[in-house]
């Protein structure tokens, strides 16, 4: 199955700076398999040492986190959209009194 990757704009310099990637795979994690082997240092940013997903990094496939599907088990079909979306933390906001 032919996917489109939607890559968030801090991981795209190290996709030689393209905001969406189409790669190959039945499952997301064949699917990510893919977008490391053409975009080696991609790994690093997406997984921790022990091989899982970062806990901040969300992938969501037709707008949907696949945490509520199967995971990185979720089949994947022609044309489907992956969108990797870093969580964003603030920080302390102060407000005038």
């Amino acid at each position: 199955m032919t996917v489109k990757i939607h890559i968030p704009t801090p991981l795209q310099p190290l996709t030689n700076n393209q905001a969406a990637v189409e790669v190959q795979g039945k499952t997301i994690k064949e699917v990510l398999l893919e977008l490391e082997h053409q975009f080696p240092e991609v790994r690093k940013r997406l997984y921790d040492d022990n091989g899982n997903l970062r806990r901040f990094i969300n992938i969501y496939i037709n707008e949907e986190d696949i945490r509520f599907l199967n995971g990185p088990d979720t089949e994947v079909n022609d044309n489907d959209e992956i969108s990797i979306i870093p969580a964003i933390a603030g920080g302390k906001e102060r407000f005038a009194l």
